[in-house]
């Protein structure tokens, strides 16, 4: 799943409104943060398998420290103990809501892949196997993103024109790098899609970070 994880991040920032959405998203997605430094490491290993599944061309052969639902919970415990400390004040909501995120994306993906979602390192495999179906993936996506983005647009409201027009980028940006992850055809090599996997997910919290911070919440 790919803009199903960013759907959630949007949606959190209704009920953490003190929380930047870069922070939101980067709980939501700190499992695939994690695996292109950990492929660069030679900690987890993929395979590129053109027909693995309809939606990828990638055999996930191991990648137990960054996608195993035990070490999500510990990673999760660890960032909202992180955050907790570098925001003291923030509200205790925010604390649950961030490990939370973290969790679901083993969640998320265990409804979308193959069984090759590990419960724990070296633990059995699960997966409900969305992905055999691009037009079911599309529409599971799509439908859970524009709820997302929905929610996030009425939680808050734009200072200025970044806020407008930085938040209106970030939304076709997401959709665009969903559509091109559809089309685009296998990767070239898997240190190509760790190299981009890193610069991706730094670009997309960089302006997710720069929109958020030119919209404010809004009071209900």
């Amino acid at each position: 799943m790919f803009v199903g994880h960013f759907a959630l991040g949007f949606a959190a920032k209704r009920v953490t409104p003190g929380v930047s959405l870069a922070m939101l998203f980067g709980a939501a997605q700190l499992a695939d943060l994690m695996w292109p430094a950990f492929l660069l490491a030679g900690v987890e290993q993929v395979r590129i398998d053109p027909g693995n599944t309809a939606m990828t061309p990638l055999d996930f052969i191991s990648y137990p420290y960054s996608h195993s639902l035990a070490m999500l919970i510990v990673w999760g415990a660890v960032l909202a103990f992180l955050y907790k400390m570098a925001a003291p004040r923030s509200p205790t909501l925010a604390v649950p809501i961030l490990a939370a995120l973290v969790v679901s994306h083993w969640i998320l993906d265990f409804v979308t892949h193959r069984p090759d979602m590990p419960i724990y390192p070296g633990g059995p495999k699960l997966g409900l196997g969305l992905w055999q179906s691009v037009a079911a993936t599309v529409i599971v996506e799509i439908a859970m993103y524009a709820v997302g983005v929905w929610i996030y647009l009425r939680a808050t409201r734009a200072r200025d024109a970044i806020g407008r027009w930085a938040t209106a980028a970030l939304v076709v940006i997401l959709l665009v790098a969903y559509v091109g992850n559809i089309l685009g055809g296998a990767p070239p090599s898997v240190a190509a899609i760790a190299i981009g996997g890193l610069i991706g997910g730094a670009v997309l919290i960089l302006l997710s970070a720069w929109a958020d911070r030119h919209r404010a919440p809004v009071v209900i």
